[in-house]
């Protein structure tokens, strides 16, 4: 039982540094695109 119990806490933990790593590599950048939209203003 202890056995299984070190590699689940281990399997987690390789998880964790890996969601980490892959996080900060950049791959996870959001696509960027410029919007413009018209206003009209009714200042009477």
């Amino acid at each position: 039982m202890g056995r299984i119990l070190k590699f689940l806490i281990v399997l987690i933990i390789l998880g964790i540094i890996g969601l980490l790593g892959y996080s900060y590599s950049g791959l996870m950048t959001p696509e960027t695109q410029l919007v413009t939209q018209p206003v009209s203003l009714d200042a009477d």
